[in-house]
């Protein structure tokens, strides 16, 4: 099978990435729009633990490409820096600086010398928890407790009125959670959240009007019997559907007892293609070694009454 080119995100990409997950898109959805998994995506949001990078700006007092173009056809030409900086309406102090950390009068280039203006600007401010052992500690124990950002935050400023190196707010407290480069709050610590998410979703993020839980007539896994939880007895089989790249799918059989899996290609995820391909499966064992089908609340397996009409699974 031939593979697939790599792709390479361009910055206007990321930024649509960035406006489709604050309006709520999934993963898979905005992959969709680069014709690409939901991994290729997510390696762009987890990283930034799903809050959106600031985006870089230019400090008015910097000097701009334009401007440096200017100083480097002076200097090809041999003006002095003064007559460069009074081009340019610049401090010659300004422009002497410029040049002196550039290579030097002989070797300034105004392209390289911008790319180099952006690079010295990466000072990303410190986390106010990196250092503060003791206050990291206690978030750590808190949080540990099941208590949420919110209520730590505000526990904080009652507990420690005059100090203000013990009031961080909760927005804080998720950053160093979910943005691990931060090296504050350990990873672990995030299967203490009630969400139990690791990064962040927007607020108009939901799985309204996708597919799922609209099963009808489900029958809820607490139904199961005992001797299917418990795996003492073989025929008893959980699946799921997996999607892959160009709308391909397989659906995963594993038998709960002896781990046995097996896989069923499937030509798209309509429940009615599914099923089918469930039941064609079906008939390959044996009734005795196959009792039993749990599922997830996929809409693909919404017509489960066919598949059991028809297996007497």
């Amino acid at each position: 099978m031939k593979q697939r080119r790599r792709i390479y995100y361009s910055e206007k990409d990321k930024a649509l990435m960035w406006d489709r997950w604050k309006k709520g898109d999934s993963l898979h959805d905005i992959g969709r729009l680069f014709d690409r998994g939901h991994s290729s995506i997510q390696n762009i949001i987890q990283g930034a633990g799903g809050i959106r990078p600031r985006d870089r700006e230019r400090s008015v007092l910097s000097l701009t490409l334009a401007e440096r173009e200017i100083i480097s056809r002076g200097l090809a030409m041999g003006q002095s820096l003064r007559t460069i900086a009074t081009a340019i309406q610049r401090s010659p102090s300004t422009v002497s600086r410029e040049v002196k950390r550039n290579e030097g009068r002989d070797r300034y280039r105004a392209a390289a010398a911008e790319d180099m203006a952006w690079q010295r600007t990466l000072r990303p401010k410190a986390c106010k928890l990196a250092g503060e052992l003791k206050l990291v500690r206690v978030i750590s124990e808190k949080l540990q407790c099941e208590w949420s950002p919110e209520q730590i935050s505000g526990w904080l400023k009652r507990e420690y009125p005059h100090d203000k190196s013990y009031h961080v707010s909760h927005e804080t407290i998720y950053k160093s959670l979910f943005i691990q480069t931060r090296g504050v709050l350990k990873k672990e610590l995030l299967a203490c959240l009630r969400s139990r998410r690791v990064m962040r979703r927007s607020r108009h993020a939901t799985q309204k009007g996708k597919g799922l839980g609209g099963i009808v007539d489900a029958v809820s896994i607490r139904e199961r019997p005992a001797s299917v939880e418990d795996r003492a007895v073989p025929g008893h089989w959980e699946g799921d559907l997996i999607a892959g790249s160009n709308n391909s799918h397989i659906a995963t059989l594993v038998e709960r007892h002896s781990r046995y899996v097996m896989l069923v290609k499937v030509e798209n995820s309509t429940t009615d293609t599914v099923v089918k391909a469930l039941i064609k499966q079906s008939k390959k064992l044996p009734g005795e070694l196959y009792k039993s089908l749990t599922w997830d609340r996929g809409s693909e397996l919404a017509g489960h009454k066919k598949f059991t009409l028809a297996t007497d699974i």
